[in-house]
């Protein structure tokens, strides 16, 4: 069997990053940058206040200083003429200061008067004012290549005038469930018959990833029907099977693939659930062929397929960083198998709590759906005690960690 490492690095040294596409800015969140933007001017483009107040030249002031208004400035309205010494002028936050202006006093720091207006401090220059250039400089990197794109870079992208940029290109991943007994969900139970979750959670799992997956229809334990099927999950960048990929005489999925002209890059990982998943390559596709079982379906994706998607959406950690926490319970390992644990995790004050989510075998979907994340417990003869560290992969936001069962 091929080691869980060997496995993963064999997957992420055949993806690399897709080509860039130009998206509109607003529609980028959660994109990853194609190239390094430029900010084609200064940010602030001008002086400007920082406050609703009194424009004013510093050294003309003192505290008590009463100054004749000369104008108004509001947001969006440049200023002519230049103020002159002992004059102030009443401005609006965001409105360029005049030149000749070096400071802003605000409102609620002077008192109206018949000759104008009194100021109840001293200024300093530079109060309240934001200096052109003080943000970003005509030039100057706003952005790198690589950069996951949020609401502060959509931000960013918009004040220095973008309306589109270029991202990494998403996959265009395909989900394939193999197998005889498989309903769509929705259609009425028969004897012996099941109803598919598989598809739909695969197709979850790529979409929190961050790509949007077409699920394809059922295949048929049959040769003919399931080379169709894979014929056009082919043609995508990415193909997600499950089931039929085990010893059984109707696990067909790897001969049809091989059939199909798909190398096989390894078959079998020393994983417990997810053992009996493959990885294959064409010139053009990316292939993983996971178990049947919905838990070693899931499991298996996030540990190999996640981080492959997240290899070519462009981010530069595919494997996103692990967790360490200690064990609640005692736990006795496989001899010559990783265990994927599902765990419940909690944060306390001697740090990160790893709890079984219950029932360990893999027909307990349920536990899935109640863990945090994926406890890593190494090979091994001897038991690990509670107390232990062990690596753990989240699988929602620590935020969302409850630490109790549903």
């Amino acid at each position: 069997m091929t080691g869980l490492e060997e496995a993963r690095e064999t997957i992420l040294s055949s993806v690399s990053p897709l080509g860039a596409e130009v998206v509109a800015v607003p529609d980028v969140v959660g994109r990853v940058l194609a190239s390094d933007q430029f900010s084609p001017w200064d940010l602030p483009m001008w002086d400007n206040s920082a406050m609703d107040g009194y424009a004013v030249r510093a050294a003309d002031c003192q505290e008590r200083s009463v100054l004749p208004v000369r104008g108004f400035l509001p947001a969006g309205k440049p200023a002519v003429d230049a103020l002159e010494p002992g004059q102030a002028d009443r401005i609006l936050t965001g409105a360029p200061l005049p030149a000749g202006a070096d400071a802003v006093v605000p409102f609620e720091l002077t008192e109206a008067v018949p000759d104008g207006v009194r100021l109840l401090v001293r200024p300093a220059v530079g109060d309240h004012v934001r200096k052109r250039g003080g943000d970003l400089r005509a030039g100057q990197a706003v952005l790198t290549e690589g950069r996951v794109l949020g609401p502060a870079e959509v931000a960013v992208l918009a004040a220095t005038g973008r309306s589109t940029v270029p991202v990494v290109r998403r996959p265009r991943v395909a989900v394939l469930s193999t197998g005889d007994e498989l309903l769509v969900p929705g259609e009425p139970l028969r004897d012996g018959r099941i109803h598919d979750s598989n598809g739909p959670a695969l197709a979850a799992a790529a979409l929190r990833t961050g790509v949007v997956p077409t699920v394809l229809p059922i295949a048929r334990d049959h040769p003919d029907d399931l080379r169709r099927s894979l014929e056009t999950g082919l043609r995508a960048d990415v193909l997600v099977t499950s089931a039929g990929v085990s010893a059984g005489d109707r696990d067909l999925v790897r001969e049809v693939l091989g059939d199909l002209g798909a190398k096989e890059a390894f078959w079998q990982v020393d994983i417990q659930p997810g053992r009996p998943m493959a990885f294959a390559t064409n010139d053009t596709c990316r292939v993983f062929a996971l178990p049947g079982n919905p838990v070693a379906a899931l499991l298996t994706f996030e540990v190999f397929v996640r981080p492959a998607l997240r290899r070519m959406l462009g981010h530069r950690r595919p494997v996103e960083p692990l967790l360490r926490a200690r064990l609640e319970e005692d736990v006795r390992p496989r001899a010559n198998r990783v265990t994927l644990r599902r765990v419940r995790l909690e944060r306390t004050a001697d740090g990160l709590v790893a709890t079984s989510a219950g029932r360990q075998a893999t027909g307990f979907v349920t536990t899935l759906a109640r863990a945090d994340g994926i406890a890593f417990i190494p090979r091994g003869e001897d038991v690990l005690t509670a107390g232990t560290r062990v690596d753990v992969q989240p699988l929602r936001a620590e935020a969302d960690f409850t630490g109790e069962m549903a």
